[in-house]
């Protein structure tokens, strides 16, 4: 969308005001597109190592299906914490724990590998929240990226531009007009002075 301006030194001024915000803000508009996406690639690689880590657990866990059945039901998630982190002007999900809430059970009759089956659990639970809030971090930031992109280009490539070739024209515009005034002055000048000379 091209800009409205009008052809005066007033237009000239509000004109160089906007260019200038703009100029100022661009760098930090770059800062901080380069940072959100520095950050998405490190979550984007935290989350894929998170994965890998679940789907190593989950297989090794399937050698011991058989035993899942014999699990009480002993575990409940009590409690997340998270808190919000502020990256490049950006507020994230943060996890800060997981609590998990047990029911006590006799270990008297129970299988020896209960213990070690309620931390696996927990593991697993841990590990899938984890991933769900990098990946809410993801989103966000991924977000917010793409909109410090579009904000980066329409500065750069199109508010810029327009701003200094709509100055441009009305400098141009205002030359002309000087020169006009200028040049008219010049022949009402020369035919009064044509008159005084016939008289």
């Amino acid at each position: 969308m091209a800009i409205k301006f009008q052809y005066n030194k007033t237009e000239i001024q509000r004109l160089n005001k906007q260019l200038a915000i703009r100029e100022k803000a661009l760098p930090t508009l770059k800062s901080k597109e380069t940072a959100l996406r520095l950050e998405v690639k490190k979550i984007a690689d935290e989350i894929e190592k998170l994965k890998t880590d679940l789907d190593h657990k989950i297989k090794i866990q399937e050698d011991f299906e058989a035993l899942w059945s014999e699990m009480p039901d002993v575990l409940v998630l009590k409690s997340t914490d998270i808190n919000l982190k502020n990256i490049a002007g950006v507020k994230i999900p943060v996890l800060t724990n997981v609590e998990f809430e047990e029911t006590p059970i006799s270990f008297i009759n129970q299988p020896p590998w209960i213990p070690q089956g309620i931390s696996f659990l927990k593991d697993l639970i841990s590990l899938n929240i984890d991933i769900e809030v990098k990946s809410k971090q993801f989103e966000i930031l991924n977000y917010a990226r793409k909109k410090t992109t579009q904000k980066v280009n329409l500065y750069e490539k199109v508010q810029i531009p327009d701003f200094k070739s709509a100055m441009l024209k009305i400098k141009r515009f205002l030359e002309d007009a000087e020169n006009l005034s200028k040049s008219a002055q010049k022949i009402v000048k020369q035919r009064n002075a044509e008159k005084e000379a016939a008289l």
